[in-house]
């Protein structure tokens, strides 16, 4: 039995998914991103300092990532130095955006495959505060919030408009929480949403706005800092920004890492499935210094699962990094025939046909790292902060285990990670090192301030000639790098290489599945008029086919015009 998702939902742009089920499960897959990215095409011949403002319209959520990266990699090419207080204010804007990103994630575009808010309707509401507060001590878990919650739920349910909660599969057999637990979670899904705006705040703060942070520029922010001038950086608004970091720690530390932990255990099964590719590729980020060559937290190459065999990314030099990474178009809608390409060689001519099971399916690309596909994303990237130990991710990680230990009743083992659970464990890990990391930036940016240094540009120089450069990020979603040949001062080519395309990628050049295929095969499917089971572990990956894929007329005629009052 075939089955076609189309399009995913609860996303961000359009992926389409295909399915072969056999004995009700899942025997073979097809990823599709159905838009075409062109962005690379716009960005040739202009100013390379202007390029971060395109790159961020690649996408309407993931905007700051693409900014800092296409920053770093104009930085790259021209060997720059970015003073310290811009590096400390580019993490701070990284951290908070990632901190509301997963807080999205999971209660707002994925916690629904697993709760069923319907089912929330016949909790006993002192019971599951009472639960709610065995698990932590959390403020927000009272009996009032519980039973208001719940009575709006019931509104929702009594008027015939479930609005957002519209489309859910509620009442599925794959559904299996206890009423209880489903109006735990339900209580803080419409907390979150408070919190994930609270982190964004900080974002608004210091990029002057968000979506499409306005403060960045090759060599460092546009932040001018004077603790006596009202129209630059204060210490009124360091200090606003230093009470959400407060404010918003809490619930990151004591209410999504521990729901988490609780759901993810009392569906335990799901540690069997999703696993997929488990080559893992990340990167270090968070850069200390002015050249990129120390960072917060760190990041490389798990091939096979074994951590043992981690291999670190150092610098924003590391030659490992820029010659292991290539992308395939073989099975995309593009021309090409030369086989897999490096991203400073790489070619984005369309070139769109029918839907191929064993030809082109999809416009996304195929990336491999030293011609493996990989995995990229939180799941890579706390495998190599364990990896590389990383004090405050294992200390998180532990308590997340054992918070599921104890609901499960058993040790959670960290084998357990492979899955398509073990991928919303690692996201919630990760956000509580973001937070504290969040937090530490804020006092760096301090503390150098306090020396004096108030300095956060460095005006960059174009030679004349052929310079290249690439700059990474690990983005909510995992490695984000961009690719730039710049000639003469204007750029020759741009790649970028995100991390739905590491994920989303069709089969590649030699016709290995990418990671969303490869996690699809062995899923059970209870019902496949409502493939619930698919739709949970392409969503564990977070996918973002808006930046995996973009839309432009070939012919060069206007798609729409905007008039901002």
């Amino acid at each position: 039995m075939r089955i076609t998702v189309d399009p995913i939902t609860r996303i961000e742009g359009h992926l389409r998914i295909d399915c072969e089920v056999d004995g009700g499960q899942v025997a073979d897959a097809w990823s599709s991103g159905q838009m075409w990215r062109g962005i690379e095409l716009i960005l040739k011949d202009r100013d390379p300092r202007d390029a971060w403002i395109y790159t961020q319209r690649i996408c309407g959520v993931c905007t700051t990532v693409h900014a800092i990266v296409s920053v770093r990699a104009v930085e790259n090419a021209l060997g720059m130095e970015v003073p310290l207080n811009a590096q400390y204010i580019r993490n701070m804007i990284i951290t908070a955006h990632g901190v509301h990103d997963h807080l999205v994630h999971f209660y707002h575009l994925s916690a629904l495959d697993w709760v069923d808010l319907v089912s929330a309707l016949q909790a006993d509401p002192k019971k599951a505060a009472e639960l709610a507060q065995s698990l932590s001590e959390w403020p927000g878990n009272s009996v009032e919030n519980f039973i208001k919650v719940q009575n709006k739920l019931k509104a929702f349910v009594e008027s015939g408009q479930l609005g957002v909660f519209g489309s859910g599969y509620w009442g599925h057999p794959a559904m299996k929480l206890p009423p209880e637990v489903n109006l735990l979670a339900a209580v803080h899904y419409m907390q979150a949403l408070d919190y994930q705006r609270r982190a964004n705040t900080i974002v608004g703060i210091l990029g002057s706005k968000t979506p499409h942070i306005q403060n960045l520029a090759v060599g460092g922010v546009a932040n001018p800092i004077n603790f006596e001038s009202q129209s630059t950086l204060t210490l009124e608004r360091l200090y606003a920004i230093k009470r959400v970091i407060d404010d918003i720690a809490g619930f990151v530390h004591n209410a999504y890492l521990v729901d988490v932990a609780a759901i993810g255990a009392l569906y335990a099964d799901w540690t069997q499935y999703g696993a997929g590719v488990t080559n893992y590729l990340s990167v270090p980020d968070l850069p200390l210094d002015t050249r990129g060559t120390q960072f917060a937290m760190p990041g490389g190459y798990i091939k096979n699962g074994d951590i043992a065999g981690y291999k670190p990314i150092n610098d924003y030099q590391d030659k490992y990094f820029e010659d292991g990474v290539k992308e395939s178009v073989k099975h995309a809608w593009y021309k090409g025939d030369k086989g897999a390409l490096h991203p400073y060689d790489g070619e984005t001519e369309p070139q769109y046909g029918d839907f191929q099971d064993d030809g082109k399916y999809s416009w996304v690309k195929a990336p491999t790292f030293y011609d493996d596909r990989a995995q990229v994303g939180p799941l890579a990237h706390v495998l190599a902060m364990v990896a590389a130990g990383h004090e405050p991710t294992k200390q998180h990680l532990t308590r997340f285990l054992d918070i599921a230990g104890k609901v499960a009743g058993s040790p959670i083992p960290l084998a357990a990670l492979h899955s398509t659970i073990g991928r919303h464990a690692a996201r919630a890990v990760r956000c509580a090192v973001l937070m504290d990391a969040l937090d530490e930036q804020w006092n760096l940016l301090m503390a150098n301030c306090a020396k004096g240094d108030f300095a956060t540009y460095n005006k960059p120089l174009f030679p004349k000639g052929e310079i290249r450069g690439f700059g990474y990020h690990e983005a909510p979603r995992g490695v984000l790098s961009h690719w730039c040949v710049i000639d003469n001062g204007k750029i020759k080519n741009y790649q970028a290489v995100v991390p739905s395309t590491w994920n989303a990628g069709p089969r590649d050049e030699n016709d290995v599945m990418g990671p969303y295929e490869a996690s699809l095969v062995g899923n059970p499917i209870a019902d496949p008029e409502k493939p619930l089971e698919v739709i949970r572990t392409i969503h564990s990956f977070d996918p973002c086919l808006a930046c995996a894929v973009h839309v432009l007329d070939p012919a060069g005629g206007e798609l729409v015009r905007v008039k901002a009052l």
